[in-house]
């Protein structure tokens, strides 16, 4: 069944603009119904007694009713008794008045002096005003998104949550335990308020949810909005601000005037660093539209009342650059960092997107987490998505562990290109780079394992090699980031020992191996010429740009040895590499002749070939600079050790100091810098 639309108010009144424009100008622009002719052919039809009447009109328009038949000089029939009108200077109009005393028209002529119509000078005058005003109108309703909310710029345009939209429970989100334990408190106040004033407990009058795109924010405030059961308020940050001064500080009073009279209510703005970026940053600073709407958030949020129950819930994914009076305690009291799932949450978020699509009996979803390290909830959603796609194309209707293995490979480097053609050469380059990285990979014994080698195009890259933790990570170690150097150049190395000609292909390896090395030296502490010291820092100003928003804090001695440092770093990893190589040869050509002949090679065929490879071995250990001696080193002791010693004094070694640290044992956890 077919609705009608309406007709928008806005469209009446622009029709209605239009007809009366329309109107005036038919008005304004001489008689109705008559033609304009030149003074000569008007002269004429008097001369030739063509006319049956005139009128001079104001000393300026001469007005011609011609007599039935007439035809004009140039041909063209007229209708009969057709009005025609000339336009004169003063220097004619002798010569017009004495051309029709000399031809009189059959009904005669007359002079007329108009008298000005007060009515059409008014017209004239009002009438342009009225259609500039209604243009207007109508635009700004448009801006504003209809007719019932024409000029209400002020007003605050947040989604109220009604019962008929779908709702988003706990229960939907999956791998995010500990920001759903926090938002389960809200809940539960917001519920039963007087649980918690009997002990004196305050609920956070703000909850500040932040953490890399896709992690589920958005989701959460959702799922808060469906468990709570009270009146859910959603609104962009970007909703605040307009082209009108003073329109996001009205729209913030409307938006919490609306929440405190429906409390107990929640408030959720998305992307709130639209607004709330930190005040007077920039090169200019100054005091903008914006500054003046986060000033009047910040007013609306520390005026809370404790008994109102209204609770504000912001998302973000850059929390460094919010104004810290936005973050004190008062505001938002409770910061939720949602981050990106660990393997049994990746495992619970594939099971959620599961839900409804015909998984073939083989899939094994814990192995598809296994193997999707760092993807956050958004990537898993596309992932399965993707497979589903895949499985239609193909005309099949279950999911199968091959559509699977294809989606993923799409999510991380993109469709296949099947048509791009590579000549032999080429694929036999692509072979040796590929393997080049496999085979070092293979080789040393602070990297993952390696699972896919393929020479397919993907992309923007001919082929790739697909290395998968075991395991979540949280910290990397100097020694493990040593072989992500080794492993980026292996490819380069490769070609330089097979074809001593190395290509273009090796630059995004040569890009990522010194961005390494340089946050080696220059962030982690990994160099033994500079030490332990953090090396450049942020200006804060974050209208500066990612690239201009740096300063260098240190001289050009030092900076000349962070470039030595730099360049020693990526020698000795692309040395690792070219021994690898030179040592596995035999199984690098073999490694080449399977990628040639098959072009994909999986986890059990490369185990296969990397059964007889030689490891390299470990290396010396590292004691942060090149005098340092394990000797001068003191012994590290257990708390045991400490306890059965006197006052924790060691026989043989100086007494503790106040200003002496214990170094922290073998393997114990210590604050990761990066």
């Amino acid at each position: 069944m077919k609705t009608k639309r309406k007709i928008r108010p806005q469209w009446l009144v622009l029709l209605f603009l239009s007809g009366g424009l329309l109107t005036f100008l038919m008005f304004s622009s001489g008689a109705g119904g008559s033609t304009r002719i030149d003074t000569s052919a008007a002269l004429e039809l008097v001369a030739q007694d063509k006319v049956a009447s005139a009128r001079v009109v104001n000393n300026e328009r001469l007005e011609l009713t011609l007599k039935d038949g007439i035809t004009y000089s140039d041909g063209d029939r007229v209708k009969d008794a057709a009005l025609v009108y000339a336009y004169y200077v003063d220097a004619r109009g002798t010569q017009i008045v004495k051309a029709l005393d000399d031809h009189p028209p059959s009904k005669g002529f007359t002079d007329q002096i108009d008298t000005q119509n007060w009515f059409a000078s008014m017209l004239s005058l009002v009438l342009p005003m009225i259609i500039v005003l209604g243009l207007f109108w109508f635009l700004m309703g448009q801006m504003q998104g209809g007719g019932n909310r024409v000029m209400q710029f002020g007003k605050s345009r947040a989604k109220l949550a009604t019962k008929d939209m779908p709702k988003v429970t706990f229960a939907d989100v999956a791998g995010a335990d500990e920001a759903v334990e926090e938002l389960h408190e809200i809940k539960e106040f917001l519920q039963d308020p007087a649980r918690f004033l009997a002990v004196g407990a305050k609920i956070p009058k703000g909850v500040l949810l932040y953490g890399q795109p896709g992690t589920g924010k958005t989701l959460l405030a959702r799922a808060v909005a469906g468990e709570a059961g009270v009146p859910f308020y959603s609104i962009s940050g970007s909703d605040f601000v307009e082209m009108f001064v003073g329109v996001g500080a009205s729209r913030v009073r409307d938006l919490f005037e609306q929440a405190k009279a429906n409390a107990p209510a929640i408030v959720f703005v998305d992307e709130i660093d639209a607004v709330g970026r930190h005040r007077g940053a920039g090169l200019g600073g100054g005091h903008d539209e914006r500054e003046q709407t986060l000033n009047q958030l910040l007013v609306e949020m520390d005026g809370f009342d404790v008994k109102t129950n209204v609770i504000l819930i912001a998302a973000t994914n850059r929390p460094d650059i919010l104004d810290p009076a936005l973050l004190r305690p008062g505001r938002f009291d409770r910061q939720i960092a949602v981050e990106a799932p660990d393997m049994i949450g990746r495992n619970r978020i594939l099971q959620v997107h599961a839900q409804g699509k015909p998984m073939a009996a083989d899939v094994d979803l814990l192995a598809v987490a296994r193997r999707t390290p760092g993807f956050t909830g958004a990537d898993l959603a596309n992932v399965l998505n993707e497979a589903a796609l895949l499985t239609a194309r193909n005309n099949k209707r279950i999911i199968d562990n091959h559509a699977l293995d294809e989606a993923i490979d799409r999510v991380v480097a993109g469709p296949q290109k099947r048509t791009r053609i590579m000549s032999a050469k080429e694929r036999k380059i692509t072979a040796y780079h590929e393997g080049g990285h496999a085979i070092v990979a293979a080789a040393l014994n602070h990297t993952d394992p390696v699972t896919k080698v393929t020479i397919l195009p993907r992309g923007r890259a001919l082929g790739y090699t697909m290395v998968m933790p075991q395991d979540d990570k949280y910290s990397t170690t100097r020694n493990e980031i040593l072989d992500q150097l080794a492993f980026a150049l292996g490819g380069r190395v490769a070609e330089e020992m097979i074809f001593h000609d190395p290509t273009t292909g090796a630059a995004n390896d040569i890009e990522k191996a010194t961005a390494i090395a340089r946050k080696m030296v220059t962030e982690f502490g990994m160099s033994e010429r500079i030490g332990a010291i953090k090396l450049g820092q942020g200006t804060g100003e974050v209208f500066l740009g990612r690239d201009m928003g740096h300063q260098r804090d240190y001289s050009e001695e030092v900076a000349a040895i962070v470039d030595e440092e730099v360049r020693r770093l990526i020698e000795n990893a692309h040395d690792e590499a070219w021994h690898v190589i030179n040592d596995n040869r035999d199984l690098l050509d073999r490694l080449v002749l399977d990628l040639l002949d098959k072009e994909t090679l999986g986890t059990k065929e490369l185990a296969e070939i990397f059964a007889p490879i030689i490891k390299r071995p470990q290396r010396p250990t590292w004691l942060s600079s090149a005098e340092r001696t394990i000797s001068d080193r003191p012994p590290v002791l257990t708390p045991a050790e400490k306890a059965a010693s006197s006052n924790g004094h060691v026989p043989g070694m100086p007494p503790p100091g106040p200003a002496v640290q214990d170094a922290p044992a073998p393997g114990a956890a210590e604050p990761s810098g990066y």
